[in-house]
């Protein structure tokens, strides 16, 4: 009897249904020049355990990091995708794997020829491939697949996978050395595993909005960047090439459960200071409490930030060398650091007023730079990128809209001194275009 299993669409809440425009109604399918997957051994390992499919003898000194190494991507919209772009754009062959629905960021906006820029920017040099997983046929052959690969990865609500028949246990059954890392909301075992879980919920329970917040004089609102995916993204990608790295000792590959949940906590620089429990000196600025460091606006309209805190004892005395107030000193309000935090208003406000007397951010900034402070100037997004910096980092790279444009998106930030140059490369797949040529 065929077991009765919920479509992955249904588990990510995705009521999107394909809109007129959407290239799956019409586009012809393409190949690509790319290594299809070759039979392997018996045993499909190497010497030390590591997978031997797609290695190619070569000179390592010019190869990419990750040359050799298949990646299957069962991810969708950003947590997966951008640890997935990170393997691709260090060398790995990644094969996306989409439902028949396609991947939410599909029919994001802005889009041309049905090839959205959201889209573009996770998922361009990555083959693809669409195979409807609760069809059983589409479950094996999804099962075959692992046998060839050296890392699955995949972020559906927990007990998704297992209910396709396509567990981590059964799939190292399968292939001994296989990587299988799973990103979820509260992992794969607790009393939340069932939650529902996206990155502004996420960076609600743990805290961030709330500290948000309190640094907006307590109002409380989302900011428009998905925190919680991104640095989930790194950390899964780094626990990937940890095992690897591990199995290249071992010969054995094991399962990673990565939550978005202890991600945010990890990575909070400032959750030691929420644990703590014993006494503060007063004398002393709290986590560096950044939050603190003032936008200011100097004469042409230009505004910048000073990294460093006004209160802080010996960048308090920066801030005086850099204004020429070193009178300031003196002060009754400034004299040590709990007075100036109770005068900061103050102090954030002489700093205000002297920035108004500072022609443009290139002044302030040389200013500010010769005693010690480090000045940026405050842009809109995409600013950075169209300075000579950006043109001369390669910062943005334009990818072939597959109708004779490009979509411009940002590059990785990687530089190697003894491999091929790495970086987004390829374009942009429609769903189930290498369909044919994989399998």
């Amino acid at each position: 009897e065929k077991p009765e299993v919920r479509s992955p669409k249904e588990d990510i809440g995705d009521n999107t249904t394909l809109p007129p425009d959407h290239p799956d109604r019409s586009v012809t399918r393409h190949s690509r020049a790319s290594t299809k997957l070759q039979q392997v051994s018996d045993t499909g390992r190497g010497s030390f355990g590591e997978s031997t499919v797609g290695h190619q003898c070569h000179d390592v000194r010019m190869a990419a990091p990750l040359d050799g190494i298949r990646v299957l991507d069962l991810t969708r919209v950003l947590s997966g995708p951008h640890c997935t772009r990170m393997l691709c754009d260090l060398g790995a062959e990644v094969i996306k794997v989409e439902p028949p629905a396609g991947d939410l960021t599909r029919f994001a906006t802005p889009r041309r020829n049905g090839v959205s820029s959201y889209f573009t920017q996770q998922n361009a040099g990555k083959k693809n491939l669409s195979i409807d997983l609760t069809n059983d046929e589409g479950a094996e052959i999804l099962a075959q697949l692992t046998e060839h690969c050296d890392v699955l990865i995949e972020n559906y609500r927990p007990g998704v996978m297992e209910r396709l028949g396509l567990g981590a246990e059964a799939m190292l059954e399968r292939n001994p050395g296989l990587v299988y890392a799973s990103i979820s909301g509260y992992g794969q075992t607790g009393p939340w595993v069932h939650r529902r879980a996206y990155a502004p919920v996420v960076e609600a329970e743990s805290g961030i909005i709330e500290s948000q917040g309190s640094a907006r004089s307590g109002v409380l609102a989302k900011d428009p960047h998905s925190h919680a995916d991104l640095y989930t993204a790194l950390e899964a990608s780094t626990a990937i090439l940890a095992a690897l790295y591990q199995r290249s000792e071992t010969g054995r590959g094991q399962q990673i459960d990565i939550s978005m949940a202890e991600t945010m906590l990890y990575v909070n620089e400032h959750l030691h200071d929420a644990l703590w429990e014993g006494d503060h000196d007063p004398q002393w600025i709290r986590s560096f409490r950044p939050g603190d460091y003032a936008v200011l606006e100097v004469a042409n309209g230009e505004q910048v930030i000073v990294s460093g805190h006004p209160a802080e004892r010996g960048t308090f005395d920066f801030f005086l060398m850099a204004m020429d107030r070193e009178d300031l000193a003196d002060d009754p309000r400034f004299v040590d650091v709990a007075s100036r935090l109770e005068n900061l208003t103050d102090l954030q406000r002489i700093l205000r007023d002297f920035a108004l007397t500072m022609p443009d951010a290139d002044a302030f900034e040389e200013q500010f730079a010769k005693n010690n402070l480090a000045v940026g100037r405050v842009r809109k997004p995409g600013d950075l990128a169209n300075t000579e910096w950006g043109d001369d980092r390669h910062v943005v790279v334009e990818v072939d809209d597959r109708s004779g444009g490009t979509i411009r998106v940002p590059n990785s930030p990687w530089r190697f001194s003894d491999a091929a140059d790495v970086g987004l490369s390829g374009v942009p797949q429609y769903r189930g275009e290498d369909n044919r040529e994989v399998l």
